[in-house]
């Protein structure tokens, strides 16, 4: 069996660096870290690779390469190859480019299967793996909170998605793109003490816009469909604190801090 995985590498969502001009991200700057459901999508991958040793495991990004220290510790966990999908003329890509993108690279690659996240904490519109599996013509289920590894085939999944106020039991025909949930009982491992500084140089493929040749009008910002108006981090704000005694007049101004709260 030949599984992908399209993860996204994602920045610290309370530091990151931000084009308030271009209204982006700016991922080179940015602390970065595999996008939690994403890292769940992996998880499960490599729990049937240890059911089925001869499963092999493609990891797919759309990044800068910037982010190639993580994907290599992603190679040294037990995934088989990485691809990174990377060019300045994507910068800026909406979630419309980037499926274009990443599917244009998926129609020439071989799988049964495509796992990815549902959500991404840097944005989370949800968009990407049904706009790829419309692109592709594939069945797509979001927000699995549940596969069933027992009958995991290439013909078909049993998988569990979780809803407000249910769990709902589906079978869907492979090939397809399953998207994960962080609250899925799959992890992504730690890298080995002995595998830190494992060279895996040559299980990692660039490809740029050389291979995939879109033009300037169809990607990054000028091919974007959609536009961020702004972006922000949450401000907090320091409560004040006022330390009373336990006199009569600590007693009088905790009630005349209640009376102006309109406690009492």
């Amino acid at each position: 069996m030949k599984i992908i995985c399209v993860v996204k590498f994602v920045p610290d969502v309370d530091n990151f660096t931000y084009d308030h001009q271009r209204h982006i991200i700016i991922r080179e700057n940015s602390q970065m870290m595999i996008n939690p459901d994403d890292a769940c999508a992996i998880g499960f991958a490599l729990n049937m690779k240890k059911r089925n040793p001869e499963t092999h495991i493609e990891v797919v990004t759309m990044a800068p390469q910037t982010i190639i220290p993580l994907l290599e510790d992603i190679l040294r966990v037990g995934v088989d190859t990485a691809t990174i999908i990377t060019d300045k003329l994507y910068a800026g890509s909406d979630t419309w480019a980037t499926s274009h993108i990443i599917a244009r690279y998926l129609n020439s690659a071989s799988f049964d299967t495509i796992l990815t996240g549902s959500h991404a904490i840097d944005g989370d519109t949800s968009h990407v793996p049904s706009q790829i599996a419309s692109l592709l013509g594939l069945n797509q289920t979001s927000f699995i909170s549940r596969i069933d590894e027992e009958s995991f085939s290439t013909q078909s999944a049993i998988i569990e998605v979780e809803e407000e106020s249910s769990i709902t039991t589906f079978e869907i025909d492979q090939p397809a793109i399953l998207s994960i949930t962080r609250e899925a009982p799959y992890r992504l491992p730690y890298v080995r003490y002995k595998n830190l500084h494992l060279d895996v140089k040559d299980r990692l493929t660039r490809i740029t816009n050389k291979e995939l040749m879109f033009s300037e009008d169809e990607v990054g910002l000028k091919g974007s469909k959609t536009k961020v108006a702004r972006t922000y981090t949450k401000e907090w704000q320091e409560r004040k604190k006022v330390v009373v005694s336990t006199d009569q007049g600590g007693i009088d101004t905790v009630y005349e801090f209640l009376k102006e709260k309109k406690f009492i």
